[in-house]
């Protein structure tokens, strides 16, 4: 007889975390493809009222903050937060070379899915592990893009540490550039993450879906 109990996985800030930053991309996404590439424009008018970019950058660099604090965030809980342990404990699987091998035979139909000791496999630790690197890169270089033009307040406090890294990564154009870069990294990781979610939900039966909803997994149980 198979049974399955429910097992608690992700914390409630990590729920919300991902649902914000998941917004964020989007809306970042969204904003940020019109300010490089403008694909509405206003009907033409004698007011000076038509400021639909001046719009978009505004709220472009609004999300763009609430992304940069919910990783901060985040990165807090991975490492100090009680609830979130399952995911440090995550790096054993990581360097456990029997998991990476049966957990490559799972996803080639080839056997059982590990039995894991954390939250994430070898696959999916290694591709978070490349998505906040792409984010914080996004967040860097919106940073230094941002003191480009805000001179006073926040932007003139962050000027002198944003300049530093402008320098080192070949001036204003490869900072653009850097930005667009990662920018489509994350929507390739986004792509490639919900089709996985996907495959392991119905693959494994145990409410992966589930889980960064209501934090809750459910297990086999074997009697």
């Amino acid at each position: 007889m198979l049974n399955r109990k429910s097992e608690f996985e992700f914390s409630s800030g990590l729920r919300w975390t991902h649902w914000i930053r998941a917004f964020s991309i989007f809306a970042l996404t969204l904003t940020g493809f019109y300010i490089a590439y403008v694909f509405i424009a206003p009907e033409t008018s004698d007011e000076p009222v038509l400021f639909l970019n001046a719009e978009m950058r505004m709220w472009h660099q609004i999300i763009g903050f609430v992304l940069i604090a919910v990783t901060l965030y985040k990165t807090y809980l991975f490492f100090f937060d009680k609830i979130s342990g399952r995911e440090r404990v995550s790096i054993w699987d990581f360097i456990s070379p029997k998991i990476w091998f049966q957990q490559i035979k799972y996803y080639l139909f080839m056997g059982e899915h590990p039995k894991l000791r954390g939250v994430y496999n070898p696959l999916q630790f290694v591709a978070y592990i490349g998505l906040y690197a792409m984010v914080y890169a996004v967040c860097i270089t919106g940073l230094v893009l941002y003191v480009h033009v805000y001179h006073e307040g926040l932007g003139g406090f962050l000027y002198d540490y944003m300049r530093p890294l402008e320098v080192l990564m070949g001036g204003l154009a490869n900072v653009r550039q850097i930005h667009h870069i990662s920018m489509w990294g994350i929507l390739i990781f986004t792509l490639v993450h919900v089709y996985m979610a996907v495959f392991n939900s119905i693959m494994g039966k145990e409410g992966s879906i589930d889980s960064i909803v209501s934090g809750l997994r459910f297990e086999k149980e074997h009697h």
